[in-house]
């Protein structure tokens, strides 16, 4: 099966997974998210917590350069237990995430997503936009 790709960096909460996963096909009409899980993952990015934050880092290089992924998410979202805080925090984490992806070199389109208290899926940052 020859899949195009998008990568999420997401939360492990399996809430999230599903409404990230259909949004990003219909947005950017993939036909396979590429999801990099950890509890809280965009605190760990903003945080800079190792050594997870280094596992992320490969997962994301092996998506984008053995997957071919065009677009990369960081997602926060509401009632994390991995990184508990409101959504205006949430969304902070999720900004600084995505400078950390900057640094990391990656030259796909990045964008940033949070996951309301009804599980939809708001675009809070578009590199392209």
């Amino acid at each position: 099966m020859t899949c195009t790709f998008a990568t999420a960096i997401n939360c492990m909460d399996g809430r999230v997974q599903i409404p990230v996963i259909d949004w990003m096909r219909d947005r950017f009409g993939v036909d396979c998210v590429d999801m990099i899980t950890e509890a809280g993952a965009n605190g760990i990015l903003a945080l800079g917590k190792e050594p997870c934050m280094t596992n992320i880092q490969e997962r994301v290089m092996i998506s984008v350069n053995a997957h071919g992924s065009k677009f990369v998410a960081v997602v926060g979202h509401h009632d994390c237990a991995g990184n508990p805080g409101s959504k205006d925090m949430q969304i902070d984490h999720v900004m600084k995430g995505i400078e950390v992806l900057r640094s990391w070199g990656i030259s796909t389109q990045i964008i940033g997503l949070y996951v309301d208290d009804e599980w939809k899926v708001e675009l809070v940052y578009d590199s392209e936009a």
